[in-house]
């Protein structure tokens, strides 16, 4: 095929690949290459066979920064900011982790204290208030050298309303320490609350030199290989430039899930459903986002590994309940699940590559949801017997035999994405019984119908390439700028022109960065007294009226009440430019005579039953399935549980829909 849209995706466990044109799905798995991620890369562009002389585009999506917070393995960082607020980051808010618990504590700041340095200088509401002490700064940069550093987060006071002392610091330590990553916080979030902004500037300085290094091999590598240049997912759902990439690290902190959001709003929409909750299961956690009208919804208030973040991201939802998963007994002899991860390397008992503990993938495959002896990634064989062995081992601690402790990790691992969907719907106001359960990753269609059941949704789709999802929604991603600037106002003493200039400064700014964009106004708004925002659309708002209707239905449907006599008040203007990539089309060809590739028995709630095994590659447009039974796709397999019956639609997305409906 010519003019391929690649996209590659680097998770946990596998790394994922697929490339689009003329209607046709070309897809791959490999073993993720945690030493080196753009190994993995290559290796999937080999294992498709593809041409590299036929790829137009190339988007990529990774976890390097991801995992640099989780591991707390990022560079060696500082911060510099203003005399009298070292302490910010370690302060934080009053919020603890467990209200009730006594001992516990947060993550430790990404900056250790002697880390953290400070210069003589003040801003206010209004501007300067004392000029930047330039012996302060020298000082400041002497001690930097000393400390060998390779990141500095520059945070001063005020500086989202006047970066003038900022810039200057930053344009000093830029000449000073030419090898160091600097980030500035007027650049990376210039919006007001120091505590947000200083913790977000000092995870892209964090991640910068990791993440830099990172693409800037993976250039080189793809480069070498004849290909177009990547182009990377942000957390917030679009591709940038590699270099854009590089020099905003805290952007790309979600870049993996983000794809998958994509990818199920893409191929959900072309199936005629636009409401749905995502539900994203690979090796190492599982993933879930609401979709409201074929858009995904973004949020500014997400923490990850215990770091806030405040840029804009879709609103994910992440639990450490993946296919890797390690089941386990606690003191109380109770099964649970998770966080701990077999991984890529030794992986599951049932890899047979030196793992003894039982995950959640042993349980599905001592179940019969998986095949004994099936082949993952082209490299994994499954193994039954060694399954057994290793829940029976954790079985027995628990009183249990295998069937037991097999059907009783699975649950514990349905409670917890249970529980991780509500967070995304109830917890947002959505009901989701309201909602279609787009259902990918290598292990999501397996427990899919479970989890719709548990929720009272109707409706599950599996999308064609469900096993690889997030690399299709990297191939099918637009290029995308997200802007933010402060406009503190009453709606009701602002005038209607000062939005419009305020918002034309980052139109401005937006099509110097790309070229003819489409623009999306957005606005974050609360009433008198709140301590946060909501954000709402501002595109087709013809008043300032218009705005306060939104925001009090907004703030009804996320805290179920409105005060419609209270003023409300802007804080921020957003601005999301973004510019279109050709989406191929999907199209599902004709069934094959019998798709039928054999039976098995498999378990459900405790009773063994024989069931039918169908081969997605032989179904085809039409196609349909009743439950009990295993379908087997590709890259992963999806389990209709008793009850449920589905068909293969147009574009090839197999819809499930629950018999009682």
């Amino acid at each position: 095929m010519d003019d391929l849209r690649l996209g590659v995706d680097v998770g946990g466990t596998f790394t994922d690949l697929v490339a689009l044109g003329g209607g046709d799905i070309i897809t791959a798995k490999v073993p993720s290459t945690p030493l080196d991620q753009s190994e993995g890369v290559m290796n999937s562009v080999r294992t498709a066979e593809i041409e590299v002389r036929n790829v137009a585009a190339f988007a990529h999506g990774m976890t390097v920064a991801t995992n640099a917070l989780l591991e707390r393995r990022g560079a060696r960082t500082a911060i510099v900011t203003t005399e009298g607020f070292r302490d910010v980051l370690e302060i934080a808010r009053q919020n603890r982790p467990s209200l009730y618990d006594l001992a516990i504590d947060r993550p430790p700041a990404l900056v250790p204290r002697e880390l953290r340095f400070t210069v003589r200088e003040r801003m206010g509401p209004e501007g300067e208030i004392e000029a930047l002490d330039e012996g302060s700064l020298e000082k400041a940069v002497a001690a930097l050298k000393e400390a060998e550093v390779e990141a500095v987060a520059v945070c001063l006071l005020f500086a989202f309303a006047h970066p003038e002392h900022e810039r200057r610091v930053g344009e000093v330590l830029r000449a000073e320490l030419p090898d160091a990553h600097i980030s500035l916080s007027s650049e990376v979030l210039p919006e007001f609350r120091e505590y947000e902004r200083f913790s977000t500037t000092a995870a892209d300085a964090y991640l910068g030199p990791r993440l830099a290094a990172y693409l800037s091999n993976l250039g080189s590598e793809v480069e070498g290989a004849g290909m177009p240049e990547p182009l990377v997912m942000q957390s917030s759902g679009g591709v940038v430039e590699l270099s854009t990439a590089a020099s905003g690290a805290a952007a790309c902190v979600l870049s993996g899930p983000a794809g998958g959001v994509v990818g199920a709003a893409y191929v959900a929409g072309k199936s005629g459903y636009r409401n749905l909750l995502t539900f994203d299961m690979g090796g190492t956690s599982s993933d879930v986002a609401p979709i409201l009208e074929g858009e995904a919804l973004t949020t500014t208030e997400s923490t990850v590994a215990g770091v806030p973040i405040k840029l804009p991201m879709i609103d994910v939802h992440t639990v450490s309940a993946g296919g890797g998963s390690v089941a386990w007994v606690d003191a109380g002899g109770a099964p649970r699940v998770g966080p701990h991860s077999a991984g890529a390397d030794p992986g599951p008992a049932a890899y047979g590559k030196g793992g003894e503990e039982p995950t959640v993938t042993d349980a599905n495959l001592f179940l019969g949801y998986l095949q004994d002896g099936a082949t993952l990634g082209g490299e994994v064989t499954l193994g039954r017997e060694r399954t057994a062995e290793a829940l029976e081992r954790v079985g027995g601690e628990a009183g249990m035999d295998a069937l037991k402790a097999a059907l009783g990790v699975v649950q514990v691992a349905n409670t917890e994405m249970v529980g991780a969907l509500r967070v995304i719907s109830v917890e947002r106001g959505l009901d989701p019984r309201e909602f279609a359960l787009v259902a990918f990753g290598g292990a999501g269609p397996l427990h899919a119908c479970s989890l719709a059941e548990e929720l009272g949704m109707q409706t599950v789709l599996v999308p064609k390439g469900s096993g690889v999802l997030s690399a299709l929604g990297l191939a099918v991603s637009d290029l995308r700028r997200d802007y933010v600037t402060p406009l503190l106002a009453s709606l009701d003493d602002l005038d209607r022109k000062d939005l419009e200039s305020t918002f034309g400064e980052l139109e401005d700014r937006a099509s110097e960065d790309l070229d003819s964009p489409e623009f999306h106004r957005r606005a974050d708004l609360r009433y008198g007294g709140q301590s946060f925002e909501l954000m709402v659309e501002a595109d087709d708002a013809e008043n300032l009226e218009d705005l306060a209707a939104r925001f009090h239905d907004a703030h009804e449907r996320r805290y179920g009440y409105r005060m419609d006599g209270e003023k409300v008040e802007l804080v921020n203007l957003r601005l999301t430019a973004t510019v279109s990539v050709e989406k191929p089309g999907l199209e599902e060809s004709e069934p094959e005579a019998d798709a039928e590739r054999g039976r098995r028995k498999a378990n459900f709630d405790g009773e063994w039953t024989e069931v039918p095994v169908m081969d997605r590659t032989r179904m085809g447009r039409g196609s349909e399935v009743e439950g009990p039974a295993v379908v087997e796709f590709a890259e992963a397999t999806c389990v209709v549980r008793p009850g449920w019956r589905g068909r293969i639609d147009e574009v090839g997305t197999l819809i499930l829909e629950r018999e009682n409906a």
